[in-house]
Parts: C-alpha cells; structure tokens; sequence
C-alpha cells in the first residue's frame, strides 16, 4: 500500500529520501532533564562525520539547565555538576558551528532535534540543520536482524562497545560507529536515506508550556501523564481518497515525523478526531511517513487494508474538516 501524496505547495515537505550532502552528519545526542516541551537540555555529544560515514572531530558539553536536572538515576548528572557548567545560550554558537551544513543523525532523532531547536529557540536563535536521519528508522529500511529498537541493540549488531550509557558524548560515538556500517550498507544496496527536513517547533506554532502534568517521571521508567477527553463524535468509517476528513475518524500514527507527535496529536484532538493507540479494521487512517515500515502500526495497516497518508498529506487534511454526520 502506497500514503496518499498531497497537493503540491509551497511549504516544505517533511520526509525525503534523498539529498545532496554538504559538510558530511553530524551524529547528536542530548541528555535532558525530561521527554516534555518544557524539558532542557543537560548535556550534548556531536560527532562529526564526512559524507563517507569517517570521524573528522568530536566535541562534548554540559548544560547548565537552570532547573532540577530531572532523572539523576538515569543520566548521572546533578545540580551540583551542572551549577557551574555553561547555559544553552553561552554554548549555542559553538553548537551551531558544529552542526551547520550537516545532516543531523540520531537514534529516535525527532526527540534530539524537537529539544535542540526549543533550546535554540529559547536563546533567540534558529537551529542550523536543515536535514536529520533517524537510525531507528534506517534500521528497519536496511532490514536489520534487531529485536528491538535500542541503541545498545544496533551497537551490538555491529559490535560496538557501549561504555557509558546515557552519556551524551559515548552514546554519540557509539551511534556514530554504528551509522558508519549503516551508511555503507545503504549505498551498497541502494536503499535511500530516510531523509527528514527538520522544522523548527517555532515555525509549527508550539507554545512552550511550564505546566507539570504534560509528561513526568516516575521510578525508572517515562510516563505520559496527559490525558485527553474521549472524542465526542462515533466513529463515521475510514478516510476516503479525495474526500476529506470527518469528525469522530480514528486516527493513529508512527514512525518519525517532522512535526512534534503530541502537537500532531494536539491538532487533531483539536479538529475532533480521535487518536487511535493501535491500529484494526475500525482505524479510519493511519498517518505515517514510512508506510513499508516494520512497526506494529503499518504491518497492521496493510494487513486490514487501513488508509494510509504522508504527515504532509494530513496536516492539509486536517485544514477542512467536515463536521459529523450527526452533529
């Protein structure tokens, strides 16, 4: 099954598979005080690559988050470590150099980005990547023998020593060991590089909120506290091509995306559809940019025959539509 393209338009389109590279990647990963809109970033690892995958330079900072650095148990890092490292707004030059020009690549890289391009927000500047690549994602396109998605998983696939998880700076070299195989590895089977223009959350319209309760901790484990009021509208059926959404559609996505999932999940809410956590024969539309994706989701959504669109293709949906039959 094929997602329905959108129209064509002016604004850019989120997921590509192919470009031309500049400088080479650059592989990021942050540590944070949490996973909310809120969060901050506490650490930040950046290995730069050429365009054939070799290290040409690493660099590692802390992040003085002004605030409780949220999971210790997880990252190691305290407010005693971190009092007197640097802010975000004293570190973002030296950042941005290190990422200008390049594809940013990352394990989960809708997270590292969305918390960069808040952080770069919050200083008054705009994050000067125009590209990332999700290994996550380049994984399941390679068709890698992983039983799950974690990074100490792909690491081990290629026999790379993980020695200090949730270290911002190992965790980097440890992807970027890895992503150098996987990059060889697409080229050779000419599989495209699952390429997704990065859109900074100030260009979605996303409006930072301070409120405890949007996402919090607990124990070792992430919980997602928000809890949205059940759709109002009964379920009118499945989305049909050429016709537009109507109130009351179930609605579920995956994969990555170049919008935020929860403001998707947001607008959506917003336009009275109802956000499907799974996908069967009562899903009226699955949103994915990845539609031939190993996840759950898709394989269900070929399987049942469930609709399937672009993130691009649902954000212009989403413009008009239509009230329920019964409203």
């Amino acid at each position: 099954m094929q997602p329905i393209q959108p129209a064509p338009r002016t604004a850019p389109v989120p997921a590509q598979r192919s470009a031309a590279l500049t400088e080479g990647f650059a592989v990021v990963d942050v540590e944070t005080t949490g996973l909310g809109r809120s969060d901050r970033v506490i650490s930040a690892g950046v290995y730069q690559l050429d365009p054939d995958g070799e290290v040409t330079d690493h660099w590692y900072t802390l992040v003085n988050p002004e605030r409780d650095p949220g999971p210790v148990w997880i990252h190691g890092l305290t407010a005693e470590l971190l009092t007197t490292a640097p802010t975000f707004p004293q570190i973002a030059d030296e950042l941005a150099d290190r990422l200008r020009g390049r594809v940013l690549v990352a394990h989960n890289a809708l997270f590292d980005w969305n918390m960069i391009s808040r952080e770069f927000s919050r200083a008054g500047l705009r994050a000067p990547v125009e590209q990332r690549i999700c290994t996550m994602v380049l994984s399941r396109d390679l068709r890698l023998p992983l039983p799950n998605g974690k990074l100490a998983t792909l690491a081990a696939h290629f026999g790379v020593q993980q020695r200090h998880a949730h270290n911002a700076l190992d965790d980097a070299r440890v992807l970027a060991e890895a992503f150098r195989p996987s990059l060889h590895l697409a080229r050779l089977g000419g599989v495209p590089l699952p390429l997704q223009n990065c859109v900074a959350v100030t260009d979605l319209g996303e409006e930072e909120s301070a409120a405890p309760g949007r996402a919090s901790w607990t124990g070792a484990n992430y919980r997602q506290a928000k809890k949205r009021p059940a759709c109002p509208y009964p379920n009118p059926g499945r989305w049909q091509d050429g016709k537009p959404l109507v109130q009351g559609m179930r609605v579920a996505f995956t994969g990555d995306t170049a919008t935020d999932r929860e403001l998707l999940e947001d607008r959506a809410v917003e336009a009275g559809l109802h956000i499907a956590s799974s996908v069967s024969r009562l899903t009226s539309l699955l949103v994915t940019n990845e539609p031939d994706s190993w996840s759950g989701k898709a394989r269900k959504a070929r399987e049942v025959g469930t609709p399937v669109v672009t993130e691009d293709a649902f954000l212009q949906l989403l413009r008009e539509v239509a009230p329920h039959p019964g409203a």
